[in-house]
């Protein structure tokens, strides 16, 4: 017998997205794949889960266990937690859900539905510019669907999230078709893809199949239209800039959301202003983020600010891109993450970089579209991580292209083969110099253990410092200097003259400048050089030759 439910209490929907939520990580790095945009604002899926996170623990956390408070709840976390666009709109449609079920002890079948139309309208009310292909989209369709359902059906929750979910994988897998970007990458939006997901996990929890969920993951949904290649996109000189992406968060009191987004509305581009009159989140694209800051400490205090040159990024591409094409007749595409790293490599002449790595491997398809991009028949690929190799392998049986992988394993063997590129040579004996420059480098990375293990003879505890070198664990210890200074121990470097430090996001300048001068006062015949990486994960990675 099909189970049937007429109601949900604060406790279950509180858990059904605590499932939604566990549901949603299972694909959120596929989802971050769906990205095709130049200059992403963010990963999609990435953002989803962490706003989706920041919502349920807030609900956890909630004294008022009704319907109402729960939602109150879900949606205050939603907006403090939201990262990039797509969580500032998912807190959006948990706003406008919460607006509904606000001081309803239950939630009807009826209640869902209107809390899902009220949702879209609020998620389409907070942007500036509301652009159709996308999660917008979604959410309208599945809102649409849940209405006429419950017109037609009545009381049962679970045929109304039946009907919502068919009717946003539907909608999803239409979104190429709305959205030229999409349709010329032959992927759907990933927004779009995210809430699907969302409403998924929700729907299994309703249907009491938590369990299977366990083994089971979500269907990343394809696109029916197929990829278009394209050349790479050059900016004309009349161009409109990208500018800065700019978000923040203003804390102060009578807070209005409709006058700040009248005050910011021609000021930049994709502007979205939300919250209440306590808290408001503001994603805008400006060309002056300065003025818009400054406005934004005249209505309380901020908080969150994050500012990317979106600008810049999308035109050093480009320029390198022209330079390249016309020195040379063979792409480089390389797998890099860390803005520091990400201009070593621009600077040495690299034709096309792919942000990841360590935790953020891209997949396939990007390497492919990077490769099919890229203003050549011939390309080399440079992976940077082991991890990356094999993937980047899958990508010569599906491209006509002559296709080269050197098998880089961190980021000093891609920076000693793209110094060995010769320009002048041709494709296969480019392949074998920067191959053989791989050999020419020792690289030591030191970063934090993620667990507690034993191996390689070592006792290592959570969150201790552990040095790699050349890919094998060789000291553990408390102090990121002191492993540095007791790996460098294990190297012969008495016929090496130059040592680079990479320093991580999460390292100081100046904790990587005492880094050096220890190296420096112990190893005076080296050369030692200070770089600002920028890399996640790692305190440093350091190249020695």
């Amino acid at each position: 017998m099909t189970k049937k439910v007429s109601v949900i209490t604060g406790q279950e929907l509180r858990e059904m997205f605590a499932a939604a939520t566990a549901w949603l990580e299972k694909s959120a790095h596929d989802i971050d794949d769906l990205n095709v945009f130049p200059v992403p604002d963010g990963d999609t899926g990435t953002n989803m889960l962490l706003t989706l996170r920041s919502s349920v623990e807030e609900a956890y956390r909630a004294p008022d266990h009704s319907a109402g408070g729960v939602a109150q709840a879900l949606a205050k976390g939603a907006l403090m937690g939201a990262r990039g666009n797509s969580g500032v709109i998912l807190s959006q449609i948990l706003r406008g859900m919460a607006e509904v079920i606000d001081e309803k002890d239950v939630v009807s079948a009826g209640d869902l539905a209107k809390a899902l139309k009220r949702a879209s309208e609020v998620a389409y009310k907070g942007l500036s510019n509301p652009t159709e292909g996308t999660i917008l989209t979604v959410i309208k369709d599945a809102s649409s669907t849940a209405m006429k359902t419950v017109g037609k059906n009545g009381k049962d929750i679970i045929t109304v999230m039946e009907a919502t979910v068919d009717s946003a994988k539907d909608s999803v897998a239409n979104t190429p078709t709305l959205l030229p970007v999409l349709r010329d990458a032959g992927v759907v939006d990933a927004g779009g893809q995210g809430l699907y997901t969302i409403l998924e996990g929700a729907l299994h929890y309703l249907k009491g199949e938590t369990e299977q969920m366990q083994f089971r993951k979500p269907q990343v949904i394809t696109s029916s239209v197929p990829l278009t290649l394209r050349l790479p996109e050059m900016i004309a000189a009349d161009e409109m800039p990208y500018g800065y992406c700019t978000e923040f968060m203003i804390k102060g009191e009578d807070l209005d959301t409709e006058k700040i987004r009248t005050r910011l509305l021609k000021k930049g581009e994709s502007l979205i202003v939300v919250g209440d009159n306590t808290t408001i989140r503001v994603h805008v694209h400006t060309l002056d983020p300065g003025n818009i800051v400054r406005f934004a400490t005249t209505l309380g205090t901020i908080h969150q600010v994050s500012i990317r040159n979106m600008d810049e990024q999308k035109r050093n591409f480009v320029s390198s891109q022209k330079e390249k094409a016309m020195a040379t007749d063979i792409a480089t595409v390389a797998v890099v993450a860390g803005e520091g790293l990400m201009g070593v490599f621009s600077s040495l002449g690299v034709t096309t970089i792919i942000p990841g790595g360590q935790a953020m491997n891209p997949s396939t398809r990007e390497i492919y579209q990077a490769v099919e991009e890229a203003p050549s028949d011939k390309v080399i690929i440079l992976p940077n991580n082991k991890n990356i190799i094999l993937t980047a392998e899958q990508v010569r049986p599906l491209t006509k292209k002559t296709v080269e992988i050197i098998p880089t394993e961190t980021i000093p063997q891609g920076v000693a083969s793209l110094l060995a590129f010769d320009y002048e040579a041709d494709l296969a004996t480019n392949a074998r110099l920067m191959a053989q420059a791989i050999s020419a480098v020792i690289t030591i990375e030191i970063c934090r253990a993620v667990r507690a293990t034993q191996i390689s003879g070592l006792k290592i505890r959570r969150k201790q410092i552990i040095s790699l070198l050349d890919g094998e664990l060789v000291t553990v210890g408390d102090d990121a200097i002191d492993v540095l200074m007791d790996t460098l121990t294990k190297v012969d470097v008495t016929k090496n003259e130059i040592l680079t430090v990479y320093y991580g996001a999460d390292t100081e300048l100046a904790e990587a400048e005492e880094a050096a001068n220890t190296i420096r006062q112990k190893y005076p015949h080296l050369q030692v050089e200070i770089i600002k990486g920028s890399q996640p994960h790692y305190n440093y990675i350091i190249s020695i030759e």
